[in-house]
């Protein structure tokens, strides 16, 4: 029987943010037992805003902490287990609105989370505009696409498969040990974006190391409308373990 999943949650309209950078400055982030991934020879950092709605721990509901925004800046990895790869996620930072969230998955999964005042705001008609909002030094920074309600599958081998299909999120504890942990939901379709803006202040949110990236435009920017998904419980990848 399968086990059940630490948290489940519908994620609705990922905004997707996707610039290049250069391997090296990743290397300090890096989980031990992963190898930096790239396509088509680049490297990415990923800005994406996204909802959580109806969020349970293991099952339970908590008041006030169900529907929620967060934005996060991840960049991706692989690492291999009986001879397969499994591509995974490493996050540089993800806000959310509500501490107690931050509380766990810091103290759980060795995230590194931050609790800041957000909000967010969706419109479909005529076409879709999406936005989310984080408060920097008592300033909005933000994130704000108009999109084609029209979606479709991501093509095999694409930019935007390459962004989206990625199952694991692993996360630095020292350099010896990794938590690893899977996050199970379908392929999301994919909204062409016609219009991106964005404000965010990257030397305030992740160092000095990212204001180059994040000050130039988007490689890309597309919008993934989101589905149930299920975040497993995490294990441990150790040095010198059979993985």
């Amino acid at each position: 029987m399968d086990k059940p999943s630490f948290l489940s949650a519908y994620w609705v309209n990922l905004l997707m943010a996707n610039f290049y950078i250069d391997k090296p400055l990743l290397e300090k982030y890096k989980p031990a037992h992963t190898e930096i991934d790239s396509w088509n020879g680049n490297y990415y950092v990923s800005l994406v805003g996204f909802l959580f709605k109806d969020t349970r721990v293991k099952g339970i509901r908590f008041p006030f902490h169900s529907n929620f925004e967060e934005v996060n800046l991840r960049f991706y990895v692989k690492h291999k287990h009986n001879n397969e790869w499994k591509r995974g996620v490493v996050f540089i930072k993800e806000i959310v609105p509500r501490r107690l969230i931050t509380f766990i998955a810091n103290t759980l999964y060795k995230e590194n989370y931050e609790t800041r005042k957000m909000t967010h705001s969706f419109s479909t008609d005529p076409e879709m505009i999406v936005e989310y909002k984080w408060e920097v030094n008592k300033e909005w920074n933000f994130l704000n696409a108009i999109a084609h309600p029209e979606k479709k599958a991501a093509a095999i081998g694409s930019e935007e498969e390459f962004i989206t299909e990625h199952y694991w999120g692993y996360a630095k504890v020292n350099n010896r040990i990794t938590s690893e942990y899977e996050v199970r939901h379908p392929s999301w379709l994919i909204h062409p974006v016609s219009s991106f803006r964005f404000k965010c202040d990257a030397k305030e949110l992740y160092g000095p190391e990212f204001e180059e990236a994040l000050n130039s435009p988007p490689a890309s920017v597309f919008l993934a409308d989101g589905s149930a998904i299920s975040v497993m419980n995490n294990r441990k990848l150790k040095l010198h373990a059979d993985l």
